[in-house]
């Protein structure tokens, strides 16, 4: 949906505040001739395809030829990570509330097996589409490019010869090869491994017999060959696979993916310890059952049949791929030392508060933080000089008495963990949140807790039924004038290595309101108190879904009292019922919406009665957009709120989520003119029909780029304007 096509037609210029915007000159009151929302019967969109959609968009980045040609072929091993994790979870669920007869009719209208159906449809074309573009344009240009990613039939003689070598001595130890036959079972095949179906001949007696070998992952992908030549580990394996069966006849060999479900489901209250009934989940998961079926397009009929009836899959889950299949290693490829195909690089700066106190020493940025608040963007603004140098200062400084953190994704050599040991082992007071059912790290998180245990640091899990999704710092100091708190609130990880991939907003403050709610949320999670009132956040389940509410009503009254009234919402997803429905009855008030979603949307724009006021966006680019920010108008006296939650059922009632409104009109003149940019008619960007479907506009600006650009040739924020945050 165009600027045009909405009811306000004058897009808002880039270098004007949101607060300037004008409210529609004639309000559309809602009167008794509208019909209430719920007669929109059709009104939401499926989250499933909706999520398919957005994995869609980046398979379109992939096919974007402006876009560096590696960058491209990271595209497509994201698209299959993405595809993977949606099987594994989604598409799981989705089965198994049809297998248990819980099959309730979505919000979207479609019941669970309409949804499946489609899936089978819309992701099948996909794949194929993605293997397509990988043969026909992404592999040629990379040919072109002197990065050869060729079969083995492709080697020359000296090439076969390495091979075999390789083969001979690195891979052939590691192998295992399964038989089926009445002393040998079907061999369990784990989820997401590349395996060869292997049909030998007995000589003698003529007899086929059906192996499997496992093609095993901690070798590369892509094997290299020099000269930037590689071939696939699972080609090397299929072409020596007489020596995996000596005496026998290699009739045909076929490569097969499984996909199983890999969703948990630990019973918090029947769970004496929390910890120990997780790991044993987490061995049930690697036997999951299975939920697709990646085949090579050259398997013959009785070896899928095989296959598909020891794997007791469905004919409409098998999906026939031309080789190779599991394009994640394309990232291995898009690694290469080949800048010029690349993204231009990019270095993060430190952020113009911190750097006024930065010296030869590292950044002081208790210093820094007392003078004003610091509102953070990253990737732009270092997670290094900030957020990591926070809390290593504050492991180091003997004025420091305690810590408290949450944990719920970090990297494997996290710089955090080794402070926060760091601090306990000096005798401070460390309390850390470790969230051990963060999806796919409860393995990782599971050893950090244990490790920071180890070291004397308080490790808690946070409260029965949630999960621990805000993103909390606080740090306790004794200075002259008395004991002074410092927060950090973001909406990202503490994960130094996604913070150079990831877009998100943090706010350090001193501010002592925040800090004292900051301070009742940690007790909140460690302890026995259970107070929900907070005077700038808002916590989730408590009060998120509500204060948002309120918020959008408020804009409502704003309107019709002929003050400015609009709504900007950036956020990963939305899909909660109740909020799109108080956005819908914005639109229908007059009130101009605007969201840019990354991913899933459920809200359908542009629809007559309904929604003509809203417009949908999605940016997607070099960076993954993930910060969510809430921006109010205010009727003049404009709002604005950071934090972890999306608008999904699960963030706002089965998490723990913190949103702050940020306390000073620097920071959210910031996010407004970040919002600004974001929604400028000339920002490229994708497009939210009312169909569902997606279309990419031809902005000729491109958002992270442009940021990017500023805070390359600046030493100052967006905002040049004098800082009144206190």
């Amino acid at each position: 949906m165009t600027a045009e096509m909405r009811e306000d037609p004058t897009p808002i210029p880039a270098d004007s505040p949101p607060s300037s915007a004008p409210a529609l000159a004639e309000p559309a009151e809602q009167t008794d001739a509208q019909p209430p929302i719920e007669e929109f019967h059709n009104r939401f969109l499926d989250r499933e395809l909706s999520w398919l959609r957005f994995n869609e968009r980046v398979l379109e980045l992939a096919e974007d030829e402006s876009i560096p040609l590696l960058e491209r072929a990271r595209f497509l091993a994201i698209f299959t990570s993405n595809l993977d994790e949606f099987f594994m979870v989604r598409v799981a669920g989705l089965k198994r509330r049809i297998a248990t007869g819980l099959a309730v009719r979505a919000a979207s209208g479609l019941m669970p097996r309409d949804v499946l159906e489609q899936i089978w449809e819309t992701s099948g074309e996909l794949s194929q589409r993605q293997a397509a573009l990988f043969r026909d344009r992404i592999s040629p240009e990379l040919s072109r490019e002197g990065i050869h990613l060729v079969r083995w039939a492709d080697l020359d003689a000296d090439e076969q010869r390495t091979c075999k070598t390789l083969f001979r001595n690195r891979i052939f130890p590691v192998l295992t090869p399964l038989a089926v036959d009445p002393a040998h079972p079907f061999p369990y095949i784990s989820g997401l491994s590349l395996n060869l179906a292997v049909v030998v001949r007995n000589p003698r007696t003529g007899k086929e017999h059906f192996a499997r070998v496992k093609v095993p992952s901690n070798f590369e992908r892509f094997i290299p060959l020099g000269n930037a030549r590689f071939v696939p580990l699972e080609d090397v394996i299929g072409a020596q696979l007489k020596r995996l069966f000596p005496g026998m006849e290699v009739v045909e060999a076929h490569t097969f993916r499984v996909t199983r479900n890999e969703d948990l489901e630990v019973e918090e209250d029947d769970a004496e310890n929390l910890l120990a009934a997780l790991e044993k989940e987490l061995l049930r998961r690697k036997f999951g059952p299975p939920v697709r079926l990646e085949v090579e397009e050259s398997i013959t009929p009785s070896v899928l049949e095989l296959l598909i009836s020891e794997l007791d899959i469905g004919t409409e889950e098998v999906v026939r791929l031309p080789g190779p299949l599991d394009l994640r290693g394309l990232h291995g490829i898009a690694d290469l030392a080949r800048e010029e195909l690349k993204y231009p690089a990019f270095l993060p700066s430190t952020h113009v508060r911190l750097a006024e106190v930065e010296s030869a020493a590292p950044v002081d940025v208790f210093k820094a933080v007392r003078r004003r608040d610091v509102l953070l963007h990253h990737p732009y603004d270092s997670f290094s000089t900030s957020v990591q140098r926070f809390i290593e200062q504050a492991a180091a400084d003997p004025h420091v008495l305690a810590i408290k953190q949450t944990l719920y994704r970090t990297s494997g050599d996290s710089p955090i963990i080794d402070a926060l040991i760091d601090a306990a082992e000096a005798g401070k007071q460390v309390l850390v949140l470790v969230e051990i059912k963060a999806r796919f790290d409860e393995q990782a998180n599971i050893r950090w807790a244990r490790k920071l245990e180890q070291a004397g640091c308080h490790v808690v899990y946070g409260l029965v039924g949630l999960k621990t999704h805000c993103k909390l710092a606080l740090v306790v100091r004794d200075e002259a004038d008395g004991i002074r708190r410092y927060a950090h609130i973001g909406t990202g990880n503490y994960n130094p290595k996604t913070s150079r991939l990831y877009e998100d907003l943090g706010l350090l403050t001193t501010n002592p309101e925040i800090c004292e709610d900051v301070a009742h949320l940690f007790n909140n999670l460690s302890g026995w108190s259970r107070n929900a009132q907070y005077e700038q956040l808002l916590v989730a389940p408590d009060s998120v879904r509500s204060g948002l509410i309120d918020l959008i009503d408020a804009e409502i009254e704003h309107h019709r009292a002929g003050r400015p009234a609009r709504i900007r919402i950036k956020a990963n997803s939305i899909v909660d019922e109740q909020l799109i429905d108080a956005l819908y009855g914005a639109s229908r008030a007059g009130v101009p919406v605007d969201l840019l979603i990354r991913g899933i949307c459920a809200l359908r724009p542009g629809v007559p009665g309904l929604s003509e006021n809203i417009e949908v966006r999605s940016i997607l680019g070099r960076f993954l957009e993930h910060s969510r920010v809430f921006w109010f108008a205010g009727g003049g006296d404009p709002s604005a709120w950071i934090g972890s939650a999306d608008m999904m059922h699960r963030n706002l009632d089965r998490r723990v989520e913190a949103m702050v409104r940020l306390p000073g009109e620097e920071s959210k003149r910031s996010v407004g003119e970040m919002l600004d940019l974001a929604f400028a008619a000339d920002t490229q960007a994708w497009v939210l029909a009312p169909t569902g479907e997606w279309h990419r506009n031809a902005g000729s600006v491109h958002l992270q780029e442009t940021l990017i650009e500023a805070h390359r040739h600046t030493t100052r924020p967006i905002s040049s304007a004098p800082n009144r945050d206190r």
